[in-house]
């Protein structure tokens, strides 16, 4: 008889360890509280490392046709205009990694995975299903959900992001910790886009206290916007004073961003103007790891979001849950029969310093990103000197490590 799995959370996350485990030869039962399987949010960033897992998992093609692969990271300031540094994607990364460097939407990223794991004959799709609480025993894991069913796999996957009620019952209730930073998400359709803008690249344009990203998705035919700011909701930003932190979205005014950013420089101003429609978020995360009793404790592991939520300054969100899946897929497909106390040991220590080090990153990359005064003058002056060497990350794009190794 198959192993049983419980995954709680249809996200990203959630379906990737869905179809690991079910490429493993293990039967699945996806917990999803929502109504449909979607996914919120706009654009998202896949290095060499997270392509590689796709890539792994028969899903090139597919990534291939919704996709776009920049030929190159361009960084600039965004009060002077001026290129700060630039790093070679395109042809490049694949000489030096073997994989390429993709930017999609991420209901594109999202569909490709539901489409994987519903021609696996051995997962449940179960929608309007949260998990309400679970309980271990020696030989499995007993899951309740909050209209009373009741599940049991000899294991639970914890992928239900950064309100994890798996991480509440295993760590304690914690609460998250803001940022004090705000995210402004639009898309563009390339037609719009001004021309100045249209390159297949990623632009990162930094400036005191804020930064904005653009880059292609949906095969270049749209282009996703972000521009990050210092404040709090309601307070000069979006919704009133007290809107749900737990709110993926909250309706923007375009008023609002153009103030943050100030005097931005006019071809960074074209690109804000073309956007029709702004979603706030206000972002949130955690310290960072300090142990693999953050990522697994008996028959029980928590992946992506629910383990490590980061900040988007190394985007990496969406790669390590990636990585976390292919993780746990890998070792079970290695394993003639589960121990799964064991097997959850291994992920755990396989992953959480790797994990730990990007969300530090990702934090520090922050504080780079907004600099003023002489850390923004040691910041360009480094990227000016060091070049490629500074803005290229081999330890994190020649990734996933492999448990087995």
């Amino acid at each position: 008889m198959n192993d049983q799995v419980v995954v709680a959370g249809g996200g990203i996350g959630g379906l990737a360890c869905a179809l690991a485990l079910a490429r493993a030869g293990v039967s699945v039962d996806v917990l999803e509280q929502a109504s449909a399987f979607g996914e919120v949010g706009a654009g998202l960033q896949l290095g060499p490392n997270a392509v590689r897992v796709l890539h792994a998992w028969g899903l090139t093609d597919e990534l291939q046709a919704c996709a776009a692969f920049p030929e190159a990271l361009w960084v600039r300031d965004a009060h002077g205009g001026q290129r700060l540094g630039q790093l070679r994607l395109g042809a490049m990364a694949l000489a030096r990694y073997a994989q390429p460097y993709a930017t999609l939407h991420r209901a594109d990223l999202h569909s490709l995975l539901l489409r994987a794991v519903r021609q696996e004959p051995g997962v449940r799709l179960h929608l309007n299903t949260r998990l309400a609480a679970y309980e271990q025993t020696p030989d499995a894991v007993q899951v309740t959900t909050e209209n009373g069913t009741v599940l049991q796999g000899q294991a639970l996957m914890g992928s239900d992001g950064l309100w994890s009620r798996v991480r509440a019952q295993m760590l304690g209730a914690q609460p998250v910790r803001a940022s004090g930073h705000l995210a402004y998400r639009g898309m563009v359709h390339r037609d719009d886009v001004p021309a100045a803008q249209r390159d297949n690249v990623v632009t990162a344009w930094l400036g005191p206290r804020l930064h904005v990203v653009h880059y292609p998705v949906r095969s270049g035919e749209w282009f996703n916007v972000v521009a990050v700011v210092h404040g709090v909701l309601g307070h000069g930003h979006g919704g009133p004073v007290g809107s749900d932190p737990q709110s993926w979205s909250h309706e923007a005014q375009a008023a609002d961003l153009k103030r943050a950013l100030g005097s931005a420089c006019p071809d960074l101003m074209a690109m804000i103007n073309a956007v029709q429609g702004w979603k706030l978020w206000a972002l949130n995360d955690r310290a960072p790891m300090t142990g693999p009793h953050e990522h697994a404790q008996g028959r029980v592991a928590l992946l992506g979001d629910a383990a490590h939520p980061l900040r988007p300054y190394l985007a990496q969100g969406a790669a390590m849950a990636l990585e976390d899946a292919w993780t746990i897929g890998r070792l079970r497909g290695a394993a003639p029969a589960a121990d799964w106390p064991a097997l959850l040991g291994t992920y755990a220590q396989t992953r959480w310093a790797r994990n730990a080090r990007v969300q530090s990153r990702s934090q520090r990359n922050g504080t780079i990103f907004h600099a003023s005064g002489v850390l923004r003058w040691g910041r360009n002056t480094a990227m000016a000197v060091l070049g490629e060497s500074l803005m290229d990350n081999p330890w994190l794009y020649d990734g996933p490590p492999d448990p087995l190794d």
